[in-house]
């Protein structure tokens, strides 16, 4: 709505117009009925290995779904199991491993970076932020945090892929 009609809109209500009150009311009910386009319903399955005892994990799941993810957690005694499976370097491991739509998630990605991955989807395995970094998603809240999304598989594992707080 330009700023144009919601002034002259405002001008009605404000005289009194009562069959402009009623154009609104019902205007902002067909507007209630339009789909919401960041749904969960649109959202990629999330699948997310992780240990039933970290309380890290379970709050980055947590995250995941507030972002829109349809999230399923397994929890397993080995978490070495699942990163195996999908090839996650050695170097690279973290606490949890997640699939989304044909790519693996390893550790304490932000949804920012995983929202670039999908939407830009580079010829690559995955990404990962290594180790569990300090004020990562899951890891606590601290604006200064740094660190990197780093891509593996595909031949990019040099590069970095999303940055965060640099």
């Amino acid at each position: 709505m330009t700023q144009a009609m919601t002034n002259a809109i405002t001008r009605k209500l404000t005289t009194g117009n009562v069959r402009a009150s009623g154009i609104l009311i019902a205007l902002a009910g067909a507007l209630l009925t339009l789909p919401v386009a960041s749904s969960a319903a649109e959202m990629p399955e999330m699948h997310v290995y992780k240990s039933p005892t970290c309380g890290c994990c379970h709050i980055w799941v947590d995250i995941m779904k507030e972002a829109g993810f349809n999230v399923t957690a397994t929890d397993t005694d080995d978490i070495f199991a699942p990163k195996e499976q999908v090839g996650v370097p050695d170097d690279l491991m973290s606490c949890h491993t997640a699939m989304v739509d044909g790519y693996v998630i390893e550790g304490h990605v932000p949804v920012p970076a995983i929202r670039k991955l999908l939407s830009e989807r580079p010829k690559v395995r995955g990404i990962a932020v290594p180790g569990m970094p300090d004020g990562s998603p899951g890891m606590g809240e601290d604006p200064d945090a740094r660190y990197d999304v780093v891509p593996f598989g595909g031949g990019s594992e040099s590069k970095v892929f999303y940055s965060v707080g640099k």
